[in-house]
């Protein structure tokens, strides 16, 4: 039984690494789980309680910066409340178009609300490159958190080897 639960533990992390990059895939929350799977399989000896806390504060972490990274770039260059609105709008819509729709859409939909808001063309376009670049920043945060959740995982199992 502790072979099962330490392959889907292995294979949560993998998947989970994979959801970082890929759209639809609950990155971190899978590889929390997996984490937490190892724990319970090693009861809780090598991946203590501080370990895993630790590791959740990393994937809640990752997890909201995904979601809020975007609009706060729209934020950040003077978006109006339209524009937030449609860049909240344009991931959601983005989710049915695979990944040109996750990383286009908050960027169109915050361009259009902009566009409604004030009519103008160039704080339109202003908007929108904020809000992808958002949108990276984001990426770059949740892939990072995973790689750190991923050493933390494997340096607590070096160190149980000493």
């Amino acid at each position: 039984m502790t072979a099962i639960l330490v392959t889907l533990a292995l294979i949560f992390l993998i998947v989970g690494l994979l959801g970082t990059i890929l759209p639809a895939i609950p990155g971190l929350p899978l590889m929390f789980a997996g984490a937490w799977l190892l724990a319970y399989t090693g009861d809780y000896q090598i991946i203590g309680t501080p370990a895993l806390i630790a590791l959740g504060i990393l994937a809640l972490i990752g997890s909201a910066m995904d979601y809020v990274a975007g609009l706060l770039g729209a934020k950040f260059t003077g978006a109006s409340k339209q524009a937030l609105w449609g860049a909240f709008v344009g991931g959601i819509v983005g989710l049915f178009f695979a990944l040109p729709g996750l990383i286009l859409g908050p960027l169109v939909g915050a361009a259009l609300g902009e566009f409604w808001a004030r009519r103008s063309l160039l704080s339109a376009g202003k908007v929108g490159i904020g809000t992808f670049i958002g949108f990276i920043i984001g990426v770059v945060a949740k892939v990072g958190c995973a790689l750190a959740i991923l050493l933390t995982i494997a340096a607590l199992f070096i160190f149980s080897l000493f």
